[in-house]
């Protein structure tokens, strides 16, 4: 199944099962969870198979979880992106975070600050959270999912290198998007073949299959619990592969009027065009 979060036409928010070009609004169901992140707390597979039909165009898509307590993200986790960073592979993986209000849905705007030049992508697979657990065993790590969805981890990549620390180029609002939906497992079985690809204006500028991680999700589950606990809706971005705008030559970045597309197979597209922060 594929479950979406979004604003109705009256701008209230809610949530719902995508079903082609259709919405069945669940949030609208009497006594239904006030959210997609409430939803799978209380388990996806208890989700009504009915509520009124919205037009997939008649909507706007929320990120995929709008309020998540956490929001995890794994850097340099394909060796190809290692490689052109000139960084040496490390025994640990490497975590930063992201704020909630950076994110935007699909086909939202990705807001181009004025105090950057360096603009940059990163396409990349998410892990939504579905059973809280801490210290949670490789082994199990699985039943512990919700779904899986596209992400890109767009970064100012000056401000991100003011100092060692990731943070001030990783967070900045409207740049993040996080999206269409969250797929369920069930949906994604061979998931590993499926391709992370990147795009903008459609050009291909990354391309390599999650089969690639350094860190598998189990490992990565298994790493984040032992020092937090996962929570429901919480969310890992995996990490991007190599390919991201700063290290091409000559480097590419994102300007006002570009439309940059991640897409992971089964998992669908994320599209988000590039506008200058009013």
């Amino acid at each position: 199944m594929r479950f979406v979060s979004f604003l109705r036409p009256d701008g209230s928010a809610s949530w719902g099962r995508l079903d082609g070009q259709t919405v069945l609004d669940l949030g609208a169901v009497a006594g239904a969870p006030v959210d997609l992140k409430a939803a799978i707390a209380a388990g996806l597979d208890q989700a009504g198979e009915t509520g009124p039909a919205l037009a997939l165009a008649a909507i706007t898509l929320l990120p995929v979880i709008p309020n998540p307590g956490k929001i995890l993200c794994v850097g340099l986790n394909y060796a190809t992106h290692v490689a052109e960073t000139g960084r040496e592979q490390k025994e640990h993986p490497t975590i930063f975070h992201r704020w909630a209000d950076s994110l935007v849905g699909d086909h939202g705007a990705f807001i181009h600050p004025p105090e950057t030049t360096r603009f940059d992508y990163e396409g990349e697979l998410a892990v939504v959270i579905g059973k809280r657990g801490r210290r949670i065993a490789a082994a199990d790590a699985w039943d512990h999912v919700a779904g899986l969805t596209p992400f890109n981890d767009g970064s100012i990549r000056d401000w991100q290198r003011h100092n060692i620390q990731f943070t001030p180029g990783k967070t900045w609002p409207g740049t993040g998007g996080f999206g269409p939906a969250l797929v369920t497992l069930d949906e994604a079985p061979d998931l590993g073949s499926q391709r992370v690809q990147t795009r903008v204006n459609g050009q291909l500028v990354q391309d390599q299959p999650v089969s690639d991680l350094i860190w598998d999700i189990p490992a990565i589950i298994a790493y984040c619990s032992t020092f937090t606990e996962l929570a429901p809706g919480d969310v890992i971005a995996t990490g991007t592969p190599g390919g991201v705008g700063d290290k091409r030559q000559p480097p590419l970045y994102l300007v006002p009027g570009d439309t940059v597309t991640v897409s992971i197979g089964v998992l669908g597209t994320l599209t988000n065009p590039v506008i200058a922060e009013a």
